[in-house]
């Protein structure tokens, strides 16, 4: 029975094809039915491994090939850390608004979590720091201001002149703390973000500029200043872990009363611009 089955030509195709006419032809054994049985598994086996392992290469997870393809979820899942420079330009607003602002320096920051899931807030906290050798704010030149002030003798309001201080102010900042939220994205390239933070000022003169010390008025400031700000932004990545970072913050300025008075900035907005090593 085999050996006739054998004399038949081979035909393209080669053993499967002679195998599965020798199958065809001998339904009914059970020597055939095991072939059959054995034969299938064979090539259910071959076609789960060719689906693990295309191109006869090594299996990769569904977060490597992510990885692989976007910067952006490579600094995500790796939790790298981001230092880079960066800098600061803005300008006051309402009756600071002929306030001009410059800032640069150094920062720092890294993912602290995994992904959190919320909805469309979903993503990851992330916690930062920086330190800006150049800070340095553009005011009025000094001149005379009028106020309403009080006799001494009579009680009575007057209108008076005083002089009032201006010019460049310079000096340091530290921020050692930027609680920054990462948005969860499946763009490649682009990671936004929302952030909030506080920050010291120190600077060589009291600032903000005020009412000069006068016989009968004190009106000192302070040289050293808080600045809690909150903004967002976003990294562009433009290769893996290198980012050009683009932002927009809003900053109060204020001594706290440290100083005799404490007129303050109560509002600022500044433009980062920045470019982030991610290791």
């Amino acid at each position: 029975m085999f050996g006739m089955l054998f004399e038949r030509p081979p035909r393209r195709g080669g053993l499967s094809c002679e195998m599965l006419r020798i199958l065809d032809s001998e339904k009914k054994t059970p020597l055939t039915r095991t072939l059959k049985i054995l034969l299938f598994a064979l090539l259910a086996a071959s076609g789960f491994a060719t689906a693990q392992t295309p191109g006869g290469g090594p299996a990769v997870s569904a977060r490597q090939a992510e990885v692989a393809e976007s910067p952006v979820a490579e600094v995500r899942n790796a939790r790298l850390l981001g230092v880079g420079p960066f800098a600061y330009w803005g300008t006051g607003v309402g009756d600071r608004s002929s306030f001009q602002f410059l800032s640069a320096g150094v920062q720092a920051g890294k993912p602290i979590t995994p992904v959190l899931h919320a909805g469309i807030l979903s993503g990851q906290f992330e916690l930062g720091a920086n330190i800006m050798p150049l800070w340095q704010a553009y005011t009025p030149a000094p001149h005379q201001g009028t106020y309403a002030c009080i006799d001494p003798v009579t009680g009575k309001p007057y209108t008076c002149q005083l002089p009032v201080g201006g010019g460049t102010y310079r000096g340091v900042s530290l921020t050692p703390v930027i609680f920054r939220w990462n948005f969860l994205t499946h763009s490649r390239r682009i990671q936004p973000w929302f952030q909030g933070a506080g920050g010291l000022i120190y600077t060589t003169h009291k600032f903000p500029p005020n009412i000069l010390s006068s016989p009968g008025i004190n009106g000192g400031t302070s040289v050293w200043n808080f600045s809690p700000q909150g903004g967002a932004g976003l990294h562009y990545f433009t290769r893996p872990r290198r980012s050009i970072d683009l932002g927009v913050n809003a900053v109060h300025i204020s001594s706290a009363s440290l100083g005799d008075r404490n007129p303050g900035v109560n509002a600022s907005i500044q433009i980062q611009v920045g470019y982030t090593v991610w290791k």
